[in-house]
């Protein structure tokens, strides 16, 4: 068996599920249902495994916090953009980034800090922009 997870210490992994179930389509995997501190979360956003594990600091499991972020955030492709990212904060979800249309990459993002200090970032794809296309706006966009 091989695979690649993303695991991630929250204060509460029960929460943060229900958190993501209403923001994304979510594919619940495994959901323990022990003592705050014990649970832990397996579900499929996209084909992608997520792991969550409530903070338990006798395993040295310490989540983030909002005044705490971790530099390192979720990439997630939505097909409307608009309706995810208005339904993170909705939910909770505090704005980094508002929906910004970045028309030249042909692409939408947006950024939101959960409410147990992760950062996630949005995207959606209006056009494909190749890689050597993307170099060559950057490249032209630095000469100005």
């Amino acid at each position: 068996m091989v695979g690649v997870e993303i695991d991630m210490v929250v204060k509460d992994s029960l929460r943060a599920l229900e958190l993501y179930e209403n923001i994304f389509d979510i594919k619940r995997v495994e959901v323990s249902s022990l003592p705050l501190g014990e649970n832990e979360v397996v579900f499929s956003l996209y084909d992608v495994h997520f792991h969550f594990l409530d903070e338990n600091p006798e395993f040295h499991l310490i989540a983030p916090s909002i005044d705490d972020p971790k530099t390192s955030w979720i990439n997630v492709t939505v097909p409307d953009i608009e309706e995810t990212y208005a339904k993170a904060l909705e939910l909770g979800c505090t704005e980094v980034q508002p929906v910004t249309n970045i028309p030249d990459y042909g692409v939408m993002n947006a950024i939101f800090t959960d409410p147990f200090g992760y950062i996630w970032m949005l995207h959606q794809v209006k056009k494909v922009v190749s890689h050597e296309e993307r170099i060559q706006l950057w490249e032209d966009k630095k000469k100005k």
